[in-house]
């Protein structure tokens, strides 16, 4: 074991270095690879971040034309441009939109570009344009100075300068008369652009940033050779270097205090020890509750979690954030536990659980009972699903020995319009909607009457109900269930019709089961995707050969399901029906549906277009090479 002469010798050298480190100059320029080597302040680099107010990461010595990337706002953004107060950043959201020539564009949001404390930031190379939501009669005169669009899928009107050059008071009249029912909207634009009838040809996602630091920081680091920094309210102060004499001081000091250090390092780590500590992430998900106390279901001990688990001896499964356990509260009810063990930074999953669960009450949906919070240590208490998920009765379909996991077509059926009615509640019945964004068999859990519930809000999205589009950082879902649009934008927005999808692949796979599909077709062709194969049966009128299918009553039931499952698989969400009229197609007589047509990309592995992986569904859409 080291001696506590070693351990305070090391002690002291570390503190040294802290002291040397902590009080250098910051260097008068960086190097930042493609960038160039002059990179000044206000902009730094990540290895040295309170050298600036903008940290550019990415500016490797080995690594030159690696990618540069800075946080501003709390987004990423990739750096494609910088001068000496300028920066030009590309936002990959704001591309998407401009590529699909979306009229959400003149309505962007660009008001995460904020002042500070530090400095002040403003738009360059932008264009105003004007949005209008009632049409304008525009006189020749008028129209020899401004463009107008209405563009397809648009409520709006979009006027606009015919020129970027503008004298004062040349058109001031006009502007005017827009600003009285207009709202006037700044885009960036590309450089060195000229303005054409065609707003998206000149239009551009590289926004120019230019900042001008405040003059108390500017005289922090140009007159005192200081850092601008924030006190713990927010308040700016001047961190200023301090002398070489004042260093050899403070290091004297340190040396001469090695052993008191080491017992307040003892005593830090006694009290981290035995008091919890509050990180952010806690205290987030503390603020969260504090604010949605009417929200939240029963607060529980870690403890009585324990003990209700019996030590979580009992094991119900594993999930994408954690372990599921039996338990049994002090009352007796039987519970299942997850103790959540991979949370993302800020505590998403457990809030989204909490937020999502408890404004809903409907029979398809499970019940959250309570949580427990207790520094890292995160649990949530559900109602106890007797029958587990559906996942395990779909693997053992076409296995004759486990016949009391098989599921009846009267069991599927009662699923389907089951969940479906339990998305139509989420969609459509609370206050908010809510998308749940995973939808998969391994989250639709069942009762002791078969009865189906929808759980695991991890992922969630909550949004007002008026909002039919929602925005997302990343894709959410599982692969082989997530719709298009969520991982690709180029095929939609993300919305309520991004779970009918999901609810579609989902219902096609408890139909068929995980196992591969045989036809009996030429030679070569072997497997075939399962959309494919059950919409080829259903059109020529073939039978699905099924193993649940003993009647002709469970023959239309099944082919009621997976016609209307077929339709839910649409590639443009448009094309898909909204979970309530999933509902009432379930329940309507098999002779009024209408088979749909082949989603596009469906097609078999011989296809030219790509290939699909050995599972036809858990491989459906993201095994296709596009």
């Amino acid at each position: 074991m080291i001696s506590v002469q070693v351990f305070c010798s090391l002690l002291v050298s570390f503190l040294l270095h802290l002291v040397w480190v902590g009080y250098a100059k910051c260097p008068p320029s960086f190097y930042c690879g493609d960038l160039g080597n002059q990179i000044q302040f206000p902009f730094t680099t990540s290895d040295h971040p309170d050298c600036g107010l903008l940290a550019i990461h990415g500016c490797y010595e080995g690594d030159p034309g690696a990618k540069k990337t800075i946080k501003y706002s709390g987004k990423w953004f990739d750096v494609t441009e910088l001068d000496l107060s300028t920066i030009t950043i590309r936002d990959d959201h704001l591309h998407d939109l401009l590529l699909v020539k979306s009229c959400s564009v003149f309505t962007y949001d660009l008001s995460f570009i904020t002042n500070s404390s530090f400095a002040s930031y403003h738009l360059k190379n932008n264009f105003t344009m004007f949005v209008c939501n009632n049409r304008l009669n525009l006189n020749p005169a008028e129209s020899s100075l401004y463009y107008n669009h209405r563009f397809d899928n648009c409520s709006q009107e979009i006027f606009y300068r015919k020129s970027l050059s503008y004298r004062e008071g040349s058109d001031d009249y006009l502007v005017s008369r827009f600003l009285n029912s207009c709202t006037p909207v700044d885009l960036p634009i590309a450089k060195d652009a000229e303005v054409v009838d065609n707003p998206f040809a000149f239009l551009s996602e590289n926004i120019t940033i230019g900042i001008q630091p405040s003059p108390a920081c500017d005289s922090c680091h140009n007159f005192y050779g200081g850092k601008c920094q924030a006190d713990s309210k927010g308040r700016f102060y001047c961190a200023k270097e301090k002398s070489r004499k004042v260093r050899v001081i403070v290091a004297a000091a340190v040396s001469a205090t090695g052993v008191v250090g080491l017992l307040l390092l003892l005593g830090f780590y006694l009290r981290r020890r035995f008091y919890s500590r509050q990180d952010q992430t806690h205290i987030i998900i503390e603020q969260f509750l504090e604010e949605h106390g009417h929200l939240a279901a029963k607060r529980y001990s870690y403890l009585e979690i324990k003990k209700a688990t019996n030590s979580f001896k009992n094991k119900l499964g594993q999930g994408g954030f954690g372990s599921v356990y039996k338990g049994r509260l002090s009352d007796g009810t039987l519970v299942a536990v997850k103790v959540l063990t991979e949370l993302n930074g800020d505590g998403e999953e457990f809030i989204n659980e909490v937020s999502s669960i408890s404004v809903t009450s409907h029979v398809n949906i499970v019940s959250l009972l309570g949580f427990s919070l207790e520094g890292s240590k995160r649990a949530l208490i559900y109602e106890y699903m007797s029958s587990g998920s559906i996942d395990k009765y779909i693997q053992n379909q076409a296995d004759p020995s486990k016949i009391n996991l098989q599921l009846t077509c009267k069991a599927i059926y009662n699923i389907a319009i089951g969940v479906a009615r339990g998305l139509e509640y989420l969609h459509r019945g609370c206050n908010t909607r809510i998308l749940h964004l995973d939808i998969k068999p391994h989250n639709i859990l069942l009762d002791d009457d078969f009865c189906p519930k929808i759980s695991d809000f991890g992922l969630a999205k909550i949004c007002p109900k008026k909002d039919s589009i929602v925005s997302l950082l990343g894709a959410r879902g599982t692969a082989g269930y997530i719709a298009p649009e969520v991982f690709s934008r180029n095929f939609g927005g993300v919305s309520h019709k991004s779970d009918v999808y999901s609810y579609g692949m989902m219902m096609l796979e408890v139909v068929g089961g995980r196992k591969k599909m045989k036809m009996e077709v030429e030679e070569g062709s072997g497997e075939i995707f399962m959309p494919h194969w059950i919409h080829q049966c259903l059109k020529s009128k073939q039978e699905l050969r099924l193993e649940c299918i003993k009647n002709e009553e469970d023959r239309e039931v099944i082919s009621k399901i997976v016609i209307v499952s077929l339709w839910c698989i649409q590639i443009e969400p448009s094309n898909r029906p909204a979970m309530k009229k999933v509902v009432d197609m379930m329940e309507a007589d098999l002779e009024s549906l209408e088979l749909p047509p082949l989603p596009v990309l469906s097609l078999p592995p011989s296809s030219s277009s790509g290939t699909v992986s050995e599972s036809p569904i858990s491989g459906s859409f993201h095994s296709i090479s596009l």
